[in-house]
């Protein structure tokens, strides 16, 4: 039988589900879906076909991965048209940390800092 892994989705801890789901769909157009009278309470964020999860934190804070382990972004959303997306981000306030550029290892992407301190890289690899 062939195998096919179709997605991945991603799991952010954060110490405030619903303040975090809010700026999500705010700010980054997702839309949210709450599970929070369940056994392990969460929130879904869809936008397109990515969806991001959302439990809570046994901390008040997170710590991004440049902090624990010295650079490197949360999350990596492979886009399309990356200049609009950019665009309508810092329209809705984004904080962008690192505009739309070529990276030397050939990837064209921008990165924003969420609510939280998480770093989200929205690119595509060239070529």
């Amino acid at each position: 039988m062939e195998t096919n892994i179709c997605s991945v989705l991603a799991v952010f801890p954060v110490p405030d589900m619903e303040r975090t789901a809010r700026y999500y769909c705010d700010v980054l157009g997702f839309r949210a879906v709450p599970y929070l009278t369940v056994q392990e309470p969460h929130i879904c964020l869809y936008r397109d076909q990515v969806e991001i999860v959302l439990t809570g934190a046994n901390r008040g804070r997170i710590f991004p991965h440049r902090e624990l382990y010295g650079y490197g972004e949360d999350a990596y959303l492979v886009v399309r048209g990356q200049e609009a997306l950019e665009s309508e981000f810092r329209e809705k306030g984004a904080k962008i940390v690192r505009p739309l550029q070529l990276t030397d290892y050939n990837n064209r992407e921008f990165v924003l800092e969420d609510i939280d301190g998480r770093w989200l890289a929205f690119g595509m690899k060239q070529g």
